[in-house]
């Protein structure tokens, strides 16, 4: 069964009628019933087409944490060959909610890291629901690392809420390996490519998004803090969520205009979840672009480039 969100429950009502028609159409044609079914059909897709034309920053919220959304390890298994996971922060242990390894895209060698939220139950308490402690950005620290090392550009995907706010992980230093992770993505000397497929939230997110390019799909969504935590803070009223949402500029296109990204990667009516083959080959693409953009550019330049981009953010805005 498909998971409908709340703004789509006109969709949702069409499609309960479209089994209800199925369940009573007999296969020997008795009962013929295919041309309401297909009449129904158009309809949802029409209504599915006029719901996405008018998203509201909270709908995108939703969209952008729906459940069947592509994960991480969908991108990893239908981009990239070769998947080689690193795993262990060589200091205190494995983090599960960030995955990064070596792999080849387009036969080329490239460094991978991403958040992986989990698809199940057991898979996303695994994985933390994507909320890495400080093992994970200083695994990715050490992966970055070995790409500089050895000349491979880094290729991340982000899709999190933040990283993980629990005691543990402020005891092992949460601050300061976000911040470490930042340093580094700004020291190396490779390309680096950002993805947000999901949510890109806070700190948790920029630690392996300061980028050279900086990408979002259509309906993700990438902020300094989630709806719900800044309307605690704001008015101490989480039910004030969608204000906060609209006011943080937090969608793909707020931020290309504001110029935090640079491309926005287009999503098919009903999001990357109802199609994710088409999004997941969209984005490889627009990857693969980049990648051949960048690979002409000197050390120096790709880092001096990176350094100049996230300073620029804010300076000309009125």
């Amino acid at each position: 069964m498909r998971l409908y969100l709340d703004f789509e429950k006109p969709v949702a009502d069409i499609y309960g009628k479209i089994r209800e028609l199925k369940s009573v159409s007999e296969p020997d044609g008795s009962v013929d019933l295919t041309s309401e079914i297909a009449k129904l059909e158009a309809k949802a897709e029409s209504t599915l087409e006029g719901l996405y034309s008018k998203l509201t920053p909270w709908h995108k919220t939703q969209i952008a944490r729906h459940p069947d959304r592509p994960h991480f390890a969908d991108y990893r298994d239908a981009l990239f060959t070769d998947f080689a996971n690193l795993a262990g922060d060589r200091y205190f242990a494995e983090d599960f909610a960030i995955q990064a390894g070596l792999a080849r895209f387009n036969g080329e060698s490239v460094a991978v890291i991403g958040q992986e939220k989990g698809n199940d139950t057991e898979s996303r308490l695994k994985h933390n629901f994507g909320m890495a402690r400080p093992e994970g950005y200083r695994k990715a620290v050490r992966i970055m690392e070995l790409a500089d090392r050895f000349s491979i550009p880094i290729i991340s995907l982000v899709d999190t809420a933040g990283a993980y706010p629990g005691i543990g992980a402020e005891e092992r230093g949460q601050a300061e390996a976000i911040a470490r992770s930042i340093e580094m993505c700004l020291k190396v000397r490779v390309p680096i490519i950002t993805v947000v497929i999901g949510e890109g939230g806070s700190g948790g997110a920029i630690a392996i998004a300061t980028a050279n390019r900086v990408y979002m799909l259509e309906h993700a969504i990438y902020s300094v803090i989630s709806p719900e935590a800044g309307a605690s803070i704001l008015w101490r009223d989480s039910t004030k969520a969608q204000d906060v949402a609209t006011a943080m500029k937090m969608t793909a296109d707020d931020l290309k205009e504001l110029g935090v990204i640079d491309e926005i990667i287009p999503e098919p009516a009903g999001g990357a979840q109802r199609h994710p083959e088409t999004v997941v080959s969209a984005t490889g693409k627009m990857i693969s672009s980049a990648l051949e953009e960048l690979s002409g550019m000197e050390g120096d330049a790709l880092r001096r480039q990176r350094r100049e981009k996230f300073l620029a953010i804010g300076r000309n805005l009125t």
